[in-house]
């Protein structure tokens, strides 16, 4: 603790100088005034005051409940014990100034005479009262949740006393929503239980209280009636038998939850598919060891505690079950599974679900929530969202989990942590863009969310309903900020406050009404500097808000009285205004927070501060060297008394007592978090993972190990399998990592910086293996790769310049040197990559840039200073390479695979560099942007192997050989925000994805069987590509085909010919491109010189002989594969005219038409003349022939005037397509669907 800060006084009209004689009378009269209202009824003492809930078992007796008041007023009261007094909301002023004399003896405040009140507790005749297992000091201050006295509530309501017996409640603390829905099916349940169920006289029977209804049923108010009369009648009430009716028994129906589908549940869950006929259960938690003892044994149970197979997975899930070793069959669904998550949302709170029984933590990844179980080192990562998670909260009790996104379809989930199961889904919640914020009220029956579209909205929801769209909404106005911080109201679900920088506004809902009122703050009001608002809270003993700002100021909020109505008018509790701005501290205040009787703050210089009600300081944490704190969250489990053998710190009042709290997890923004024990002040370090850009991933390429670096300059070492840190190293200050790679061996590991600079470093130390570090780039590095035998080091640059480093021997030693560098491209450089000569063995290097140049360089000849260029060719004629890759030997003849934008993937001779095969790539909306080849997996069939490959936010897999069958491609979402680079294991068993700017590298698990099950599903042979055929094989398309096929073998022989036809299975190549545009697909000529080559060459390395011929399935295949995936786009042509136009007095591109004829004629593939004139002359309809026939000439005489009146002098993009080649503009590009559309969708088919 450092040294003491001046306190600070503030009573609830915000004045200093409260005395503690006056708290005392205070108090005195508030306990008269609980005492007053007590109503004491026959068998039961139940106060009519909301803040104190009394059950007595058995007769209740004005002398026991004096018993019970006593031992309350001794500030220890019995969490377990049936008749137990439950006071909530009691001020802590009360707590502290009870007199000791009242109490009884002194040991009782110092924990020792704990027991004795507990076992002086009356048992009356034919009731049972077990003793706690823990007691709560009150003398600590910890209170009683709000959703505590609801259950209670609940409960008393639905006690039934017979003469001579009670039956004893749940008396755990249960904050779940209690709404009942009772279905047909439930009630038939019931029925045959109650019919099976024997009551012997003088036996007390009780519903159990875990019994949840989890079958399919109707959901009707008749229904439930009829269900719920039915049970009632059927109850036995025998002399002195008391037979409640189940208050407990909730059942949540979102589809159908029956046995079979309660079964399927893990399998839904592990595949993480969300939207699923999964039910969306409400648990009630397990019943205690002490209150199981409590019930007389010779008792007989209602209802009969179901069997585990016959109840969902969240019925009976505890605790740990969701990190229990999963069988492997529930991952075998999906080809890629995510397995592990390295990195945190530093910007979202972390959340504290350590209890009894485990030491779990809550954060968010990118667009996943990850529970981490720190005492195991295990993961268990909620998957559901498509987007980056915006917000999340958790119950009071830490059993849901609440996750939101920002996206197009946002998406609100409510988890259950203890199973890991989606209990209820709410698509849709803020479709102008997601959600800016979350809440769950006190008893986890509602939520409220603020979206974070314009205009934003709040909306109040009751998630465990059926009800479609929330209970309530409203806009806020613009002016009032971003709204991106909400909280309810723990004393009052109807009270709630959210803030941006700067407006605090205070909500009331009821039903279906929302109100608001925004007060109006700023540095005139108090003549102070109020700052920018962080965080809010509602006070938790009085009606007052506090509102933290960024220059440490406490802004204090109370209900006013509204101006000009009477005095008997009730005032609104949300219609609040600034009565005083406190001064805390000079620091920006960035948490603001309760914890028991302690208001708490966290600030930029990772200070944690406790106040007490009246905004004295109690004590501070500034001694953990932490960061700005982002998070505090505190246990659910009440702290251990202080006694002697504890190690609590002093407070800073005069008395120096214990200051017990409970043990708290704390976030910065950073990205480290932190444990702290409050007993004894020990601190564990949880997490530290990068607070920056992550672009660099590079795998070992023999050892279970992954290197990950970020622009923080951190670099880390992992082993993936165990999850474990091994080493690491911060680069100085600037020094931002861009890549990383490793040698053939593992033993070298290069690294590459934003500033141009490259340092090699030993693998497992991380020492530099050179002095200096390589500065000849300017630009960042953006790829490197070493060569099979490690001799060379190439990187590329931004720059667009390749540099190759080579081993050299100076003065005996080995050493790293610079060889040379050549700016090889004229824009980015997309891939880099070593290779082995097929003859000599030697390396060889190749670039690949966006100007559709692949460039191969001279290594053995290039001397320093001197990298010497062997070849380039130009590979593309329209689309843009993305990536490549060496093609595995899994062929006789040697090919490098790239990818392009326009989800085609190429095969092309390493030697020749010939396109030997165009392939319909992945169709995931966008192209592949990196792709590696897997290590060898499947042993037994040694021609298979496997492409890993990344989209613009998808990680996904690819069987080879590639052929153009969908089915043999899978992809998942990796990282909604964009995913920038993969690494694969050295088994090939994983792979890892670096989501950038999300600070979050993902490990995925490789599951081949999964892949190539869906694979064979999607059917053999040409059934694939059928189903990519406009109407399949039965489809007009395909008719149309046939007789295309059939009229090319009739051309081919002669349309004159009075011979015989020779009817045959194949056409000739020749006839191949007639046949493409009879489909309406028009190639280049380039294009169809590459497809002619396909089918020419698809033989000559096994026979040594042409094809010059094509059958019809050969023929779909090569059409598939070579159209366009999307079909034509009007926008391409748009883009055209954006690029070659001029501008016009109408603000649109124009071209004059003689220069649109001399571009048609000099650029590109150029036509002659006759084309120019023929092509326009049939589209324009002006050709009475309809265009040149099958064994005629196209005569091109007075073609010119014709089209210099046809033709408009100015040109546009709209004459262009509509009136010139009749094309329609409506569907736009991105309309268009994942899968590939037919010719006849297209618009010139």
């Amino acid at each position: 603790m450092s040294d003491a800060e001046p306190e600070t006084n503030l009573d609830s009209g915000g004045h200093s100088g409260v005395t503690v004689e006056t708290e005392r009378a205070h108090a005195e009269v508030r306990e008269q005034n609980v005492l007053k209202e007590e109503h004491y009824d026959e068998g039961t003492a139940t106060t009519r005051n909301d803040q104190a809930i009394c059950y007595l078992q058995g007769r209740g007796s004005q002398e026991n409940y004096q018993k019970i008041l006593h031992s309350t007023e001794a500030k220890t009261i019995s969490q377990n014990t049936p008749s137990a007094v439950v006071i909530d909301e009691v001020s802590q002023e009360r707590k502290n100034t009870v007199d000791a004399e009242k109490i009884g003896e002194q040991n009782v405040l110092e924990g020792i005479g704990e027991q004795n009140v507990l076992e002086g507790e009356g048992h009356d005749e034919g009731t049972t009262t077990p003793t706690s297992d823990q007691a709560i000091s009150y003398s600590q201050g910890w209170d009683y949740k709000e959703s505590d006295k609801k259950r209670d509530l609940n409960m008393l309501e639905g006690e039934h006393h017979d003469e001579g017996s009670t039956t004893p409640i749940h008396d755990q603390p249960i904050s779940y929503p209690q709404e009942l829905y009772s279905k047909e099916n439930d009630q038939k349940k019931g029925q045959n239980v109650l019919e099976g169920e024997c009551h012997d006289e003088g036996k007390a029977t009780s519903i159990n209280d875990q019994t949840i209804s989890y079958l399919q049923g109707l959901d009707s108010k008749e229904n439930d009636k009829e269900g719920e009369q039915s049970v009632m009648e059927r109850e036995l009430h025998e002399k002195g038998i008391a037979t409640p009716t189940n208050k407990q028994a909730i059942s949540y129906q979102h589809g159908k939850n029956s046995k079979e589908i309660d079964q399927k549940i893990p399998h839904s869950t592990e595949t993480k598919t969300i939207g699923q006929d999964i039910p969306s259960t409400v648990l009630v938690p397990e019943v205690s060891q002490e209150r199981k003892s409590s019930v007389n044994t010779e008792k007989k149970p209602l209802f009969h505690t179901p069997s585990p197979s016959e109840d969902s997975l969240v019925y009976t899930a505890t605790p740990s079950m969701v990190f229990e070793e999963k069988e492997k069959a529930f991952f075998s669904s999906n080809p890629l599974n995510l397995v592990w998550s390295f990195g945190i949302n530093q910007n979202i709170p972390v959340y504290n679900l350590h209890d009894k029984t485990r030491q779990v933590i809550l954060y968010t990844c990118a667009h996943t929530a990850v529970m981490l179980d720190c005492s195991t080192n295990t993961q268990h990562v909620f998957q559901g969202h498509c987007s980056p998670i915006s917000s999340v909260c958790v119950s009071e009790d830490r059993r849901w989990v609440v996750t939101a996104d920002k996206g197009l379809e946002s998406l609100i989930i409510i988890w259950d942590s203890y199973s890991g199961i989606p209990v209820q889904t709410l698509f849709d919640s803020h479709p102008e863009g997601g959600v800016a914020a979350i809440a769950m009220t006190g008893d986890s029956k509602y939520l409220a969310t603020v979206g974070a579209g314009t205009p934003q909205q709040v909306c109040i929801w009751d998630w465990a309903s059926d009800k479609e769209g929330p209970l309530c909404s409203k806009d806020l106005d613009s002016s009032y900020g971003y709204q991106a911080y909400m909280i309810f109201d723990p004393k009052d679900n109807f009270q709630l406050i959210s803030s941006s920088s700067t407006q605090v506004i205070f909500y009331l809902w009821k039903g279906n009404k929302l109100e608001y009122i925004a007060p109006h703050l700023t540095n005139e009001t108090f003549n102070k500097v109020v700052g920018k608002f962080t965080q809010s809270i509602f006070h938790f003993t009085i009606s007052q808000a506090l509102t933290a700002t960024s220059v440490g100021n406490l802004v204090v909020w109370d209900a006013i009285q509204i101006s000009n109505a009477p005095a008997e008018t009730e005032i609104k509790p949300h219609n609040k205004k600034a009565i005083k701005l406190v001064p805390m501290q000079k620091d920006e205040i960035t948490v603001l927070t309760v914890s028991d009787r302690y208001i708490v703050t966290g600030d930029v210089r990772g200070f944690i501060r406790f106040y007490d009600s009246l905004l004295n300081l109690v004590n501070w944490y500034s001694s953990f060297n932490l960061g700005p704190i982002q998070s505090i969250s505190f246990s659910k489990e009440l702290p251990h008394p202080a006694t002697g053998q504890t190690h609590y710190p002093a407070d800073c009042t005069i008395q120096s007592k214990p200051f017990v709290i409970r043990n708290f997890v704390v976030s910065t923004s950073d990205a480290s978090v932190v444990h702290v024990t409050a007993d004894g002040t020990k601190v564990e370090a949880l997490l530290q993972e990068a607070n920056s850009t992550v672009y660099a991933i590079a795998c070992h390429p023999e050892k279970p190990i992954v290197c990950i670096a970020s622009y923080s300059g951190m670099l880390k070492v992992w082993d993936y399998k165990k999850k474990k840190y091994i080493c690491s190293r911060i680069f100085k200050a600037g020094q931002y990592i861009h890549c990383l790679t490793y040698n053939i061996k593992g033993t070298l590991l290069g690294v590459g910086f934003t500033d141009g600079s490259v340092q090699i470093l030993e693998s497992l130390t991380l020492k530099d293996e050179c002095a200096e570090p390589f500065r000849y780039a300017s630009a960042p590095i953006t790829h490197m790769s070493f060569s099979h035998d490690s001799q060379y080091l190439a990187t590329a640059d931004e720059g667009f310049t390749v540099t190759v480093y080579k081993i050299s021997q100076e003065n005996g030693n080995t050493v790293w040197a610079y060889l040379g560098r050549m700016r090889s491209h004229y824009k980015l450089i997309q891939t880099i990559m070593f290779g082995i000569h097929p003859d000599n063995n030697q390396p060889r290097l190749l670039s690949l840039g966006s100007d559709r140049v692949l460039v191969e360089y001279d290594l053995p000849n290039s001397s320093k200073n001197d990298l010497r260029i062997l070849g380039t060719d130009r590979i593309e004629q329209s689309g843009i390479p993305k990536c490549m890759a060496w093609y595995p030997p899994i062929t006789k003849e040697s090919f490098i695979l790239t990818a392009n934008d326009q989800y085609k993937m190429k095969l092309f001779n390493s030697t020749t560099k010939m396109c030997r095969k165009t392939l319909l790539g992945p169709t995931y909306i966008s192209p592949l942007e990196k792709m590696i080849i897997l290590p060898r997996i499947n042993t037994h069939n040694p021609g298979k192997q496997y492409l890993a490959y990344i989209t613009k936010d998808k990680v996904g897999l690819q069987i080879l050989p590639v052929d153009g069958n969908p089915h043999k491609s899978s992809a998942i979402i990796s990282h909604p925000g964009g995913v920038y680079n993969l690494a694969c294991s050295y088994d090939g068993a994983y792979l890892f994805t670096a989501g950038g700017e999300d600070c979050t590298v993902l490990m995925w698990e490789v599951n081949i069987q999964a892949l190539e099950a869906a694979a064979a599903l999607g059917g053999t042979d040409l059934i694939p590509f059928y189903a990519l055929l406009d109407g399949g094989r039965e489809g007009e398309l395909f008719k149309e085909l046939e007789d295309y096929f059939y009229y090319a073998q009739l051309r081919s022989q002669g349309i004159d010919t009075m011979d015989t036809r020779q009817v045959s299975t194949h056409i000739p190549l020749v006839e191949v491109p007639f046949v493409m545009r009879a489909l309406g697909f028009y190639p280049s000529e380039q294009e169809v010189e590459d497809m002619l080559n396909e089918i020419k060459f698809s033989e000559y390395v096994d026979t040594g002989k042409y094809v010059t011929s094509i059958d019809l399935g050969d023929f779909i295949r090569l059409y598939i594969n070579h159209r366009p995936a999307f079909g034509l786009s009007v926008q391409e042509l748009q883009h055209a005219f954006d690029t070659l136009g001029c501008d016009s007095e109408s603000g649109e591109k124009t071209m004059e038409r003689g220069q649109l004829l001399q571009l048609l004629q000099i650029k590109g593939e150029h036509m002659t003349e006759e084309e120019l004139a023929e092509y326009f002359t049939t589209l324009l309809g002006l050709n009475p022939e309809g265009g040149r026939c099958e064994i005629g000439s196209y005569d091109s005489k007075d073609a010119a005037a014709l089209l210099e009146k046809a033709i408009p002098s100015k040109m546009t993009h709209q004459i262009f397509t509509v009136e010139l080649l009749g094309l329609q503009t409506g569907v736009s590009e991105e309309e268009s669907s994942e899968e590939p559309i037919t010719a006849c969708t297209s618009a010139m088919s």
